[in-house]
């Protein structure tokens, strides 16, 4: 089974998807935490992609090379999804304790748990 901890950024297959959800192999952060990334066959994730004009509160901006990506993207804290770890197909690298707080903070508001500025 493929070791996952939070905060790493993986390479994964959202095939096959419906409507307005992530498709095709992108990037995506580890979010669930260590105890059920260790005794879980799944992990929830924070989809990333580089295709966004604009800045909402649920997005963090990350610059290339950071977790290992190539190019300037966002995680989109809107995009969370629950994935069976045979949906991740290789470790691009992990985000710092930092920019992990910014995202974080992305989800809370996300969810209705913080209201942004």
């Amino acid at each position: 089974m493929t070791v996952v901890k939070r905060g790493d950024v993986f390479l994964v297959d959202f095939n096959p998807a419906r409507g307005s959800e992530q498709a095709g192999f992108r990037p995506a952060l580890i979010i669930q935490n260590d105890v059920g990334n260790r005794y879980s066959p799944t992990t929830i994730v924070a989809a990333i992609s580089a295709a966004f004009e604009r800045t909402y509160p649920f997005l963090v901006r990350l610059s290339a090379g950071e977790g290992g990506l190539e190019r300037d993207s966002m995680v989109n804290a809107s995009q969370i999804l629950t994935v069976d770890k045979s949906r991740l197909i290789k470790k691009l690298g992990s985000l710092s304790a930092e920019r992990m707080q910014q995202v974080d903070r992305a989800v809370r508001i996300s969810l209705g748990l913080e209201k942004s500025n």
